[in-house]
């Protein structure tokens, strides 16, 4: 299906991809006048930020905004954080850590101690392992490292850059009210809400267009995961590291006493049960409960589930006789990028791909956390493909505006054609 939006005149910029970074480029472009055409290769937009439909609505895999990042006041200038909610007060009271095999109420004290150190800044050339045994030991050390699972989905996150574990591990345990917003509906509900800012933008969605070579009449934001991105535009440069890890959703009958969220210490991995901060997810007495564990080198998926049902049998006691709804996945290169060693974010593939051509997505060059990284490079893109529409090459950061306003300096602009 094709959704349009007549132009007066014809599109000077082509997004490609209708997730979370396309969109986000589209309304960035669109509010400083560009004329944007969004490409999207699937029936309905969203790409890793669509959630399933009632009883359940499950994301995939566990999802949050960080209040703490970037994009948190680009999205709240726009009236998109409105739906987003903190966790309810008192729900830390219900986080668990396991560690060393037992379900703890309070994380190891070496997680503590480290915690406490705010203004350590670690170095990117030496693995994490290394680097936070020399200062809190081995078992901390490897606590700490579990404990970053969450935003890493690395089977062993001490073996990264210690810049880039620790950076995670800081934002997971700033002091003071936590800083993870739930979005309520899912996130589903903030990609159509991008959605119809872009519309009411004048930008032309198309559904369902699948291209197999770039267009080459206007700049181009390609905002597409990574290996797709490798393919349409054949450039075997476009790698870089990323997460394995098993996806597990499960709808369960309530019971009280369960936790809100369990960092596994022992395997990195991560158990939330979501309806706590938002229980519209699920029907009135149920849970929806979504857990992600990092799989090893050639570990397969039935493996993997096998070791994150152990968890959550010391987890959610009775879950398997609670049982109402279940779905389960591998993600693979889909979490996101990692750093190893002696490389941090400004090594990944560049957003700026020469020829008017422009890269979005969780394992390009910009800064942030999971999704974070996704939007710092849609906005800079975004400013980039401008800049070529702009005699000079002048870049401005795009703010609000109504459509009114955006078809007003739409005009203004002149297509750069090949």
């Amino acid at each position: 299906m094709t959704q349009r939006t007549d132009h007066a005149e014809p599109a000077n910029l082509t997004v490609i991809g209708g997730g979370l970074g396309g969109l986000v480029a589209a309304v960035a472009a669109a509010e400083q006048g560009a004329r944007v055409r969004l490409l999207e290769a699937h029936r309905t937009l969203g790409g890793r930020a669509r959630s399933t439909s009632l009883p359940y609505v499950a994301n995939e895999g566990p999802h949050a905004l960080y209040s703490d990042g970037a994009h948190w006041s680009w999205l709240a200038e726009r009236g998109l954080t409105a739906l987003a909610r903190p966790a309810p007060l008192g729900a830390t009271f219900r986080l668990r850590f396991r560690h060393e095999g037992r379900l703890r109420a309070l994380p190891p004290r070496g997680v503590l101690a480290a915690a406490a150190h705010r203004r350590l800044r670690a170095p990117v050339d030496q693995d994490f392992t290394t680097w936070a045994t020399g200062r809190f030991g081995d078992r901390a050390a490897a606590a700490v490292a579990a404990t970053t699972g969450v935003t890493t989905y690395d089977f062993d996150p001490g073996r990264l850059s210690a810049a880039y574990v620790w950076e995670r591990f800081q934002r997971l345990v700033r002091p003071g009210q936590p800083a993870a917003r739930y979005v309520v509906g899912g996130w589903q509900a903030l990609v159509d809400r991008l959605a119809a800012r872009a519309r009411d933008l004048g930008v032309t969605i198309e559904t369902g267009a699948r291209i197999d070579a770039v267009p080459t009449r206007t700049p181009v934001i390609v905002a597409t995961s990574l290996p797709a991105a490798r393919r349409l535009l054949r450039d075997p440069t476009l790698t870089w590291e990323s997460g394995r890890t098993v996806l597990l959703d499960l709808g369960l009958r309530e019971r009280r006493g369960d936790p809100f969220i369990v960092f596994d210490l022992d395997e990195a991995g991560f158990v939330e049960r979501v309806t706590v901060p938002d229980p519209s997810l699920a029907p009135a007495g149920h849970s929806l409960v979504q857990a992600q564990l990092p799989l090893r080198p050639e570990e397969s998926k039935a493996a993997g589930l096998g070791r994150l049902e152990t968890t959550l049998d010391l987890a959610l006691p009775g879950w398997r006789d609670r049982v109402t709804w279940r779905r389960d996945a591998v993600a693979s290169g889909r979490t996101g990028a990692v750093d190893l060693p002696g490389t941090s974010w400004r090594d990944r593939p560049a957003i700026d791909r020469g020829d008017g051509v422009f890269l979005v997505g969780d394992q390009v060059a910009a800064p942030g956390m999971l999704g974070e990284v996704t939007m710092a490079s849609a906005r800079r893109a975004a400013e980039l493909a401008l800049a070529q529409l702009r005699p000079g090459g002048e870049t401005r950061p795009s703010s609000p505006r109504s459509n009114a306003t955006a078809t007003a300096a739409a005009r203004s602009f002149t297509p750069s054609l090949p």
